[in-house]
Protein backbone atom coordinates (compact mmCIF):
# COMPACT_ATOMS: atom_id res chain seq x y z
CA UNK A 1 0.00 0.00 0.00
CA UNK A 2 1.10 3.21 -0.70
CA UNK A 3 2.35 6.08 1.77
CA UNK A 4 -0.68 8.22 2.84
CA UNK A 5 -0.30 11.45 1.35
CA UNK A 6 -1.12 13.45 4.43
CA UNK A 7 -1.31 12.61 8.24
CA UNK A 8 -3.76 11.35 10.13
CA UNK A 9 -5.89 13.72 11.25
CA UNK A 10 -7.85 16.36 9.14
CA UNK A 11 -7.31 20.14 7.86
CA UNK A 12 -9.03 22.91 9.43
CA UNK A 13 -9.98 25.40 6.23
CA UNK A 14 -10.89 28.84 7.80
CA UNK A 15 -12.93 31.17 5.22
CA UNK A 16 -14.20 27.67 3.66
CA UNK A 17 -17.04 28.61 2.01
CA UNK A 18 -15.38 31.47 -0.22
CA UNK A 19 -14.84 30.10 -3.39
CA UNK A 20 -11.02 29.49 -2.70
CA UNK A 21 -11.56 27.83 0.41
CA UNK A 22 -14.32 25.88 -0.70
CA UNK A 23 -11.75 25.18 -3.84
CA UNK A 24 -8.77 24.44 -1.65
CA UNK A 25 -10.86 22.14 1.10
CA UNK A 26 -12.46 20.16 -2.15
CA UNK A 27 -8.99 19.45 -3.14
CA UNK A 28 -7.76 17.93 0.29
CA UNK A 29 -10.76 15.85 0.18
CA UNK A 30 -10.04 14.53 -2.98
CA UNK A 31 -6.44 13.93 -2.06
CA UNK A 32 -6.94 11.90 0.83
CA UNK A 33 -7.34 14.58 4.02
CA UNK A 34 -10.56 14.64 6.21
CA UNK A 35 -11.37 18.17 6.74
CA UNK A 36 -13.07 20.87 9.41
CA UNK A 37 -15.02 23.52 7.34
CA UNK A 38 -14.59 26.79 9.13
CA UNK A 39 -17.59 29.52 8.26
CA UNK A 40 -18.37 32.45 9.36
CA UNK A 41 -22.22 33.34 8.44
CA UNK A 42 -22.71 31.07 5.54
CA UNK A 43 -23.78 27.00 7.63
CA UNK A 44 -26.58 25.99 5.07
CA UNK A 45 -23.81 26.49 2.07
CA UNK A 46 -21.02 24.90 4.69
CA UNK A 47 -23.49 21.98 5.00
CA UNK A 48 -23.97 21.41 1.30
CA UNK A 49 -19.76 21.59 0.82
CA UNK A 50 -19.51 19.34 3.48
CA UNK A 51 -22.40 16.84 1.86
CA UNK A 52 -20.15 17.04 -1.45
CA UNK A 53 -16.71 16.47 0.06
CA UNK A 54 -18.31 13.40 2.28
CA UNK A 55 -18.57 11.62 -1.09
CA UNK A 56 -14.60 11.38 -1.64
CA UNK A 57 -14.64 9.26 1.82
CA UNK A 58 -13.48 11.60 4.13
CA UNK A 59 -14.86 12.39 7.29
CA UNK A 60 -16.17 16.26 7.35
CA UNK A 61 -17.07 18.47 10.03
CA UNK A 62 -18.49 22.33 9.95
CA UNK A 63 -18.13 25.03 12.49
CA UNK A 64 -18.74 28.56 13.11
CA UNK A 65 -15.83 30.92 13.43
CA UNK A 66 -15.68 34.82 13.32
CA UNK A 67 -12.44 35.84 12.31
CA UNK A 68 -12.51 38.49 14.36
CA UNK A 69 -12.58 36.70 17.71
CA UNK A 70 -9.98 35.09 18.65
CA UNK A 71 -12.08 33.34 21.49
CA UNK A 72 -15.02 31.83 18.54
CA UNK A 73 -11.48 30.85 16.57
CA UNK A 74 -10.09 29.26 19.26
CA UNK A 75 -13.72 27.28 19.95
CA UNK A 76 -13.16 25.68 16.36
CA UNK A 77 -10.04 24.31 16.52
CA UNK A 78 -11.18 22.73 20.03
CA UNK A 79 -14.67 21.09 18.41
CA UNK A 80 -12.68 20.41 15.27
CA UNK A 81 -9.48 18.86 17.60
CA UNK A 82 -12.03 16.86 19.44
CA UNK A 83 -14.36 15.28 16.22
CA UNK A 84 -10.72 14.35 14.62
CA UNK A 85 -8.29 14.13 17.17
CA UNK A 86 -5.93 15.77 14.90
CA UNK A 87 -5.67 18.71 13.29
CA UNK A 88 -2.40 18.54 10.65
CA UNK A 89 -2.72 21.76 8.62
CA UNK A 90 -4.41 25.01 9.05
CA UNK A 91 -5.47 26.54 5.44
CA UNK A 92 -6.18 30.60 6.29
CA UNK A 93 -8.31 31.54 3.44
CA UNK A 94 -10.44 34.12 5.00
CA UNK A 95 -10.65 37.48 4.25
CA UNK A 96 -13.62 39.90 3.74
CA UNK A 97 -14.79 41.59 0.03
CA UNK A 98 -12.27 43.55 -0.93
CA UNK A 99 -13.23 47.08 -2.17
CA UNK A 100 -11.12 48.26 -5.08
CA UNK A 101 -9.68 51.46 -3.52
CA UNK A 102 -6.35 53.82 -4.54
CA UNK A 103 -4.86 54.15 -1.36
CA UNK A 104 -5.33 57.58 -1.09
CA UNK A 105 -8.97 57.18 -0.81
CA UNK A 106 -9.14 53.97 1.54
CA UNK A 107 -11.67 54.75 4.63
CA UNK A 108 -9.73 54.27 8.07
CA UNK A 109 -12.55 51.98 9.00
CA UNK A 110 -12.26 49.72 5.70
CA UNK A 111 -8.34 49.64 6.06
CA UNK A 112 -9.06 48.61 10.02
CA UNK A 113 -11.40 45.93 9.42
CA UNK A 114 -9.15 44.90 6.53
CA UNK A 115 -6.59 44.29 9.27
CA UNK A 116 -8.48 42.74 11.60
CA UNK A 117 -9.90 39.92 9.48
CA UNK A 118 -6.91 38.92 7.78
CA UNK A 119 -3.72 40.21 10.14
CA UNK A 120 -5.60 39.94 13.35
CA UNK A 121 -7.24 36.97 12.49
CA UNK A 122 -4.63 34.76 11.01
CA UNK A 123 -2.33 35.46 13.84
CA UNK A 124 -4.95 34.68 16.45
CA UNK A 125 -5.51 31.26 14.55
CA UNK A 126 -1.74 30.64 14.14
CA UNK A 127 -1.71 31.33 18.06
CA UNK A 128 -4.69 28.88 19.03
CA UNK A 129 -3.06 25.79 16.54
CA UNK A 130 0.58 25.86 17.83
CA UNK A 131 0.48 24.44 20.94
CA UNK A 132 -1.79 21.51 19.24
CA UNK A 133 0.48 20.80 16.43
CA UNK A 134 3.85 21.12 18.74
CA UNK A 135 2.23 18.52 20.96
CA UNK A 136 1.48 16.37 17.83
CA UNK A 137 5.03 16.42 16.37
CA UNK A 138 4.14 19.15 13.86
CA UNK A 139 1.62 20.30 11.31
CA UNK A 140 1.00 23.09 8.38
CA UNK A 141 -0.28 26.41 7.94
CA UNK A 142 -0.81 27.25 4.40
CA UNK A 143 -1.71 31.04 3.86
CA UNK A 144 -3.40 32.51 0.46
CA UNK A 145 -1.67 35.68 -0.29
CA UNK A 146 -1.96 37.91 -3.11
CA UNK A 147 0.51 38.34 -5.84
CA UNK A 148 0.45 41.74 -5.61
CA UNK A 149 2.97 41.13 -3.48
CA UNK A 150 5.44 40.23 -6.13
CA UNK A 151 3.80 43.32 -8.18
CA UNK A 152 1.77 46.27 -6.89
CA UNK A 153 -2.18 45.94 -8.46
CA UNK A 154 -3.54 49.49 -7.96
CA UNK A 155 -6.36 50.01 -6.03
CA UNK A 156 -6.26 46.44 -4.54
CA UNK A 157 -4.32 47.40 -0.99
CA UNK A 158 -7.02 46.24 0.92
CA UNK A 159 -5.76 42.95 -0.15
CA UNK A 160 -2.11 43.19 -0.93
CA UNK A 161 -1.38 44.93 2.05
CA UNK A 162 -2.68 42.83 4.93
CA UNK A 163 -1.57 39.86 2.84
CA UNK A 164 2.29 41.46 3.02
CA UNK A 165 2.30 41.45 6.67
CA UNK A 166 0.99 37.37 7.08
CA UNK A 167 3.55 37.08 4.31
CA UNK A 168 6.22 38.27 7.06
CA UNK A 169 4.56 36.36 9.63
CA UNK A 170 4.57 33.08 7.95
CA UNK A 171 8.82 33.76 7.66
CA UNK A 172 8.81 33.85 11.32
CA UNK A 173 6.87 31.54 11.75
CA UNK A 174 8.87 29.07 9.49
CA UNK A 175 12.00 29.91 11.37
CA UNK A 176 10.93 29.95 14.64
CA UNK A 177 8.41 26.82 14.71
CA UNK A 178 10.90 24.05 12.13
CA UNK A 179 12.23 22.95 15.28
CA UNK A 180 9.36 21.25 16.53
CA UNK A 181 8.41 19.79 13.06
CA UNK A 182 5.65 23.00 11.93
CA UNK A 183 6.13 24.54 8.38
CA UNK A 184 4.21 27.97 7.19
CA UNK A 185 4.17 28.93 3.64
CA UNK A 186 2.05 30.95 1.11
CA UNK A 187 -0.06 30.22 -2.34
CA UNK A 188 0.43 33.81 -3.76
CA UNK A 189 -3.14 34.46 -5.65
CA UNK A 190 -3.61 35.54 -8.94
CA UNK A 191 -6.83 36.66 -10.47
CA UNK A 192 -9.08 33.63 -10.16
CA UNK A 193 -11.96 32.78 -11.89
CA UNK A 194 -14.02 32.13 -8.90
CA UNK A 195 -15.36 34.09 -5.83
CA UNK A 196 -14.52 37.24 -4.95
CA UNK A 197 -13.42 38.10 -8.50
CA UNK A 198 -17.38 37.62 -9.94
CA UNK A 199 -18.35 39.73 -7.05
CA UNK A 200 -16.56 42.70 -8.00
CA UNK A 201 -17.14 42.05 -11.51
CA UNK A 202 -20.49 42.41 -10.89
CA UNK A 203 -19.93 45.59 -8.98
CA UNK A 204 -18.60 46.64 -11.80
CA UNK A 205 -14.97 47.63 -10.01
CA UNK A 206 -13.34 45.85 -13.43
CA UNK A 207 -14.06 47.44 -16.98
CA UNK A 208 -12.86 46.17 -20.05
CA UNK A 209 -9.60 48.44 -20.41
CA UNK A 210 -8.63 46.91 -16.73
CA UNK A 211 -9.37 43.22 -17.94
CA UNK A 212 -7.36 43.58 -21.03
CA UNK A 213 -4.28 45.21 -19.27
CA UNK A 214 -4.41 42.77 -16.98
CA UNK A 215 -4.59 39.70 -19.21
CA UNK A 216 -1.46 41.57 -21.50
CA UNK A 217 0.59 41.41 -18.22
CA UNK A 218 0.44 37.40 -17.64
CA UNK A 219 2.86 35.22 -19.21
CA UNK A 220 0.06 32.52 -19.43
CA UNK A 221 -3.11 34.70 -21.22
CA UNK A 222 -6.18 33.08 -19.10
CA UNK A 223 -7.23 33.78 -15.44
CA UNK A 224 -6.53 31.24 -13.28
CA UNK A 225 -9.16 28.45 -12.30
CA UNK A 226 -10.18 28.04 -8.46
CA UNK A 227 -8.37 24.42 -8.86
CA UNK A 228 -5.32 25.34 -9.65
CA UNK A 229 -5.42 27.53 -6.03
CA UNK A 230 -6.75 23.66 -4.87
CA UNK A 231 -3.38 21.81 -5.95
CA UNK A 232 -0.96 24.18 -4.67
CA UNK A 233 -2.52 24.40 -1.05
CA UNK A 234 -2.85 20.33 -1.45
CA UNK A 235 0.66 19.80 -2.12
CA UNK A 236 1.80 22.32 0.51
CA UNK A 237 -0.09 20.46 3.00
CA UNK A 238 0.77 17.29 2.15
CA UNK A 239 3.33 14.35 3.22
CA UNK A 240 5.03 15.75 -0.16
CA UNK A 241 6.39 19.06 1.47
CA UNK A 242 7.50 18.59 4.59
CA UNK A 243 11.04 19.73 3.43
CA UNK A 244 9.41 23.24 2.28
CA UNK A 245 8.71 26.04 4.73
CA UNK A 246 8.92 29.69 4.77
CA UNK A 247 8.10 29.20 0.72
CA UNK A 248 5.68 31.05 -1.28
CA UNK A 249 4.06 29.74 -4.68
CA UNK A 250 2.51 31.75 -7.01
CA UNK A 251 -0.52 31.12 -8.59
CA UNK A 252 -1.11 34.11 -11.01
CA UNK A 253 -0.44 33.06 -14.42
CA UNK A 254 3.39 34.84 -15.07
CA UNK A 255 1.83 38.01 -13.28
CA UNK A 256 4.90 40.24 -11.86
CA UNK A 257 8.08 38.42 -14.07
Amino acid sequence: MSEALFPKGAAIVFGGTGGLGAASARELARSGSDLALCYRSRKEQAETLAEEFRAFGRTVTIHAADATDADSIAAARDAAQAAHGRIHTLVWAAGPLVEQLHLSRTPAEHWKHAIDVEVHGFFAATQALIPHFREQGGGSFVHLGSAGHLRWPDRDGLSVAPKAANEALIKGLAREEGRYGIRANSVLVGVIDSGMFHDLLAKGAFDERWIAATKSALAIKRWGAPEEIGYAVSFLASNRALYVTGQQIAVAGGFGI
